[in-house]
C-alpha cells in the first residue's frame, strides 16, 4: 500500500510540474509573443508597431500613387503628349473673330500661384491653430498631431485640384472647341479662305507659324481658369463656414465667403473679356469647379464630419490616457 501511495503521490506531481514549467515557459516567451487556446499569435510591442509602421507608409504609398493618377490627365495636357481634337468651323461664325489680345488679366502663373497659396496657408493655418488652442486628437495613422491634420486637409485639398483639372484639361482635349479669337490666331479671314457664308470648313487654312498658339486656339470648352478659381475660392468659403466660429461678429465669415466667390467670378468673367473663352465656357467651369469644391469638402474631407468627445468616464481614464477634457477626437 505504501508503494502503491507513494507512486500515485508521484504520478500526480509529474503533471503537476510539468504545468508549473509551461507557465513559467509561457511567461519567459511573453514579451517575444504567445499563443491562445485557439491558435492565434500575438505580435510582442515591437512587432506591432513595425507592423503599424509598416501599414502607414503603404497607406501613404497609396494616397501618394492616387493623387498622382488623378492628375496623370492634366499633365498630359500640359506637356503637350497629346493635341486637341481638330474641329472645323462654319463660315461667317462671327463668335470666333475676335481679336488676339497678347496680355492677360489674370495669367496661369498668377491663377496657380494665388489659388493654391491662400487656400493652402488659410487651412495650414487654420488646423496648427485647432491643434495648439483647440486640443483636436487625432486617431489617424500618423501620430503627429499637426502632420495628421495638415495631411489630411491639404491633401484632399490637393486631390480636389488634380481631379478639378484633369477633368477640364480632358474636356479641352476631346471637345476641341475653338476661342474667340481663333481666326485672329490664324492669321486668316473669311473673305482670305474664299468660303461660302454658312458652309462648314473643315480644311487647315491656318497661317500661324507658331503651332503652340494654334493648338492653345482650340481649347476653349471648358474655361480651366473659371474651374479652377470657383474650387479653390469655394473650398475656402467651405472651410472657413466649418472652422470659423466667432460669435463676436456674425457677417465677418458671411463677408470673406462672399469676396472669396466675387474673386473667382471676377476671375472667369476677365476670361471673357480677353476673348479667351465663350460665356457657356466659363458658365460650364462655374459649375464644374463648384460641384468638385462641394464633392470633396462633404465627402472626402474631415472638416465636416462630427467629432466625438472622448469618454471621460473614471473608468475609461487612466494616467497613461492622452486625452484631457479639452480635447477632441477626429
Amino acid at each position: 500500500m505504501q508503494k502503491l501511495n507513494s507512486t500515485g503521490t508521484h504520478g500526480n506531481t509529474l503533471p503537476r510540474d510539468a504545468e508549473l514549467q509551461l507557465r513559467l515557459a509561457d511567461s519567459a516567451g511573453a514579451g517575444d509573443g504567445k499563443e491562445n487556446g485557439g491558435g492565434k499569435h500575438f505580435l510582442s510591442q515591437p512587432e506591432e508597431e513595425s507592423s503599424f509602421c509598416t501599414k502607414r507608409r503603404m497607406l501613404v504609398c497609396l494616397d501618394v500613387i492616387c493623387l498622382f493618377v488623378a492628375s496623370i490627365p492634366f499633365f498630359a495636357c500640359e506637356l503637350k503628349a497629346v493635341t486637341p481634337y481638330k474641329r472645323g468651323f462654319f463660315c461667317g461664325d462671327t463668335s470666333i473673330t475676335y481679336p488676339y489680345v497678347p496680355s492677360e488679366a489674370i495669367p496661369d502663373s498668377l491663377l496657380i500661384a494665388g489659388g493654391i497659396a491662400i487656400t493652402g496657408l488659410t487651412i495650414a493655418l487654420g488646423e496648427c491653430y485647432r491643434v495648439r488652442f483647440r486640443g483636436v486628437y487625432s486617431q489617424a495613422f500618423v501620430r503627429n498631431c499637426y502632420v495628421s491634420c495638415l495631411y489630411k486637409e491639404l491633401g484632399s485639398f490637393l486631390f480636389g485640384c488634380c481631379v478639378g483639372q484633369s477633368l477640364t484639361n480632358m474636356a479641352k482635349l476631346s471637345v476641341g472647341r475653338l476661342r474667340p479669337n481663333f481666326l485672329s490666331v490664324c492669321n486668316i479671314t473669311y473673305a482670305s479662305i474664299n468660303c461660302t457664308p454658312g458652309s462648314y470648313v473643315s480644311q487647315d487654312y491656318c497661317k500661324q507659324p507658331n503651332g503652340k498658339m494654334v493648338e492653345e486656339a482650340r481649347k476653349s470648352f471648358f474655361s480651366g481658369h473659371a474651374s479652377f478659381a470657383m474650387y479653390t475660392m469655394l473650398y475656402l468659403a467651405f472651410y472657413l463656414q466649418a472652422r470659423l466660429s466667432w460669435r463676436g461678429a456674425r457677417l465677418l465669415r458671411p463677408l470673406v465667403q462672399f469676396l472669396l466667390v466675387m474673386i473667382a467670378v471676377y476671375t472667369g468673367l476677365s476670361r471673357i473679356s480677353d476673348y479667351r473663352h465663350h460665356p457657356t465656357d466659363v458658365l460650364t467651369g462655374f459649375i464644374q469647379g463648384g460641384l468638385t469644391a462641394y464633392w470633396v469638402a462633404f465627402y472626402i474631407s474631415s472638416m465636416f464630419k462630427p467629432c466625438a468627445r472622448p469618454d471621460l468616464s473614471p473608468t475609461s481614464m487612466s494616467l497613461e490616457s492622452p486625452l484631457s477634457s479639452q480635447q477632441t477626437v477626429c
